[in-house]
């Protein structure tokens, strides 16, 4: 694979139909529709079925998924640059059969499902025809799961679940839960914890209310979930007893990457708009794009772009490369933090440009400021990313052995005037001139 991420001829046809299909067909819908989540809402099931139909046609239909599930087993490289596209409509994901969070619950469904766990619940999460929910994070633990206290406790044949959940995505909509539970509390919380499967009309499972993150006409709803000892069966454990993170692991990974690229979209839309605005807007001496300030606003806009897109890419690579997710764990946390700041940076500059309608509702850069910090909360804060990538690039460094440390400038300069000396008195010393 080149390392300049070019793709093969026939999969950039693909793109440029996915493009046009998306500004043509799908961001409209962005203007009229509500929640992609909610599957009652018969009159955009109407409206999205036949687009939906479309993508699976020209075979597009969940392309994050292996031939074994009927994807067409793209690598990460190609799902970035298709990803690169859906992000510029709220609605493209579900379109095309990638939506989060029902995506990364298909790929751990297929991973660890059982034969009947399959049939039942991901056969319809792959078809489009329900949501479903992930159920991981609590009010008092953030960003740490160890601190998570929401229990499972084994009754005969049954699993009994107590506890709070805080921001379920697609909680009121979902007919599937997916939720990380302590199983056994005497022993580390990498191995006493389990997943579970949970029908939304559980008897016990309570929604207290929906959480609204964001602002502007579209919110996105994440639900505040309580188990009042919820009753499932034995058969609704996913994956081994105590593997939770294995599984929470592998629905994250690819996921980051698909995440950032569709981030990638809206900074770039954020973008255009500052650079329209820089070439139409007028002042007393010519346009606002003639101005220095501007200019360097737009340079410094283009290049942290273009670099955080290359650094998404090239990590799509190493993925692709390696096939180990462990292997890439420093890059994956780079792309997440990274993310944010890109996203607020080029969003900020974009609105100062546009004055005063720029902080109005007009436009979406407020909006698209909050989404910005709510990218470097969502999926691991960008601290916890930090620690992380600082941690794994420490690892392949090692102590000084003296006072100094080895790239200590007059250390270097003094064993390179030793050498230079050596090989100065052996070359006086050698009568043969060819070897001089």
């Amino acid at each position: 694979m080149a390392w300049d991420f070019e793709t093969d001829p026939e999969f950039q046809q693909e793109l440029d139909w996915v493009s046009d299909f998306v500004r043509d067909e799908v961001e409209p819908l962005d203007l009229i529709l509500n929640d992609p989540a909610d599957k009652s809402d018969e009159v955009a099931m109407s409206i999205v079925g036949p687009l939906q139909q479309q993508v699976k046609n020209r075979r597009l239909w969940a392309c994050h998924l292996g031939p074994e599930l009927g994807g067409p087993g793209y690598g990460q490289v190609k799902l970035a640059l298709l990803n690169e596209i859906l992000g510029r409509s709220r609605w493209a994901p579900t379109v095309f059969g990638c939506q989060a969070p029902d995506s990364g619950n298909a790929e751990i469904l297929a991973h660890y499902g059982t034969p009947e766990q399959k049939e039942r619940y991901l056969a319809p999460l792959l078809d489009g025809q329900i949501s479903s929910c992930y159920s991981m994070t609590e009010p008092h633990a953030g960003s740490d799961p160890t601190l998570f206290t929401t229990r499972a406790v084994r009754d005969g044949d049954d699993w009994v679940i107590s506890g709070e959940k805080w921001f379920n995505s697609n909680a009121s909509v979902a007919s599937l839960f997916i939720v990380m539970v302590v199983t056994d509390p005497d022993v580390s919380a990498y191995k006493g914890m389990s997943m579970f499967l949970v029908p939304a009309d559980t008897p016990g499972l309570e929604i207290v209310r929906d959480v609204e993150v964001g602002i502007g006409d579209h919110h996105s709803s994440h639900g505040y979930v309580r188990y009042n000892d919820v009753r499932v069966p034995a058969d609704h454990l996913l994956g081994e007893e105590g593997g939770a993170f294995g599984v929470a692991q592998t629905r994250l990974g690819g996921g980051r990457i698909h995440h950032a690229m569709r981030t990638l979209a809206q900074v770039r839309r954020a973008f255009d708009m500052m650079c329209e605005r820089a070439v139409s807007r007028q002042t007393r001496t010519g346009t606002l794009g003639e101005l220095q300030i501007t200019q360097e606003r737009i340079a410094d806009s283009w290049i942290e772009m273009e670099q955080f897109r290359l650094l998404v890419l090239r990590t799509a690579w190493l993925i692709d490369k390696h096939k180990d997710y462990r292997k890439v764990r420093k890059d994956i946390s780079a792309v997440k933090a990274a993310m944010p700041k890109v996203y607020h940076d080029v969003t900020l500059r974009a609105m100062h440009l546009h004055g005063a309608l720029g902080v109005s509702n007009e436009m979406p850069f407020a909006a698209m400021l909050l989404d910005s910090e709510v990218m470097a909360l969502v999926d691991g804060p960008t601290e916890v990313h930090q620690v992380t990538l600082a941690k794994e690039l420490l690892k392949t460094y090692t102590p000084a052995p003296g006072l100094f440390p080895t790239t200590h400038l007059p250390a270097k300069r003094d064993e390179a005037r030793r050498r230079y000396a050596e090989y100065l008195e052996h070359a006086v010393g050698n009568d043969d001139p060819g070897q001089r």
